[in-house]
């Protein structure tokens, strides 16, 4: 197994207004070091028309399960926006680190970053349950969806 770095792939739709946040959330006084990342990766992203974007690629509102790396349990999350985040019910702001590392990754795709006491995390993508740039088509990349399973330095790759 081999890691790469990996482009994400955003629907132009959600750039733009992701760009809007990043830009909004840099110019806050004590702006989160996760405005800047956010802005770095869509700056690097590879930009799609939304009924382009592949089905297995997170976008915003996306349902999707991943893998700790910590509890090596597999979770479903959503990727929201500022304000709309839960912890509980695995709303993910796209303004966390987490949230901005996960825009673009498909399945398989994986990130890696230190955590603010320094400790090694990783995350993996095992699938995109719902997308809405696919459902709002009619073409829901798991129609038959499965009941959802029991700061920095962030990298992302992919598992060949």
């Amino acid at each position: 197994m081999s890691a790469s770095l990996v482009v994400p792939t955003v629907s132009a739709l959600d750039h733009e207004r992701l760009r809007r946040i990043a830009s909004a959330g840099m110019r806050i006084r004590r702006a989160p070091p996760s405005a800047q990342f956010l802005a770095s990766e869509l700056e690097r992203a590879r930009v799609v028309s939304p009924a382009s974007l592949p089905p297995n690629v997170i976008s915003m509102h996306s349902v999707f399960d991943f893998r700790d790396g910590i509890a090596e349990q597999i979770r479903r999350g959503m990727l929201v926006y500022p304000g709309e985040e839960d912890t509980g019910a695995e709303r993910i702001s796209v303004l966390s680190p987490l949230g901005a590392a996960l825009i673009g990754l498909a399945e398989g795709q994986s990130f890696q970053w230190r955590s603010a006491t320094g400790v090694q995390r990783a995350l993996q993508v095992i699938r995109v349950v719902h997308q809405p740039e696919r459902a709002s088509a009619g073409e829901d990349h798991y129609a038959r969806a499965a009941p959802a399973p029991t700061q920095r330095g962030l990298m992302r790759t992919t598992t060949r």
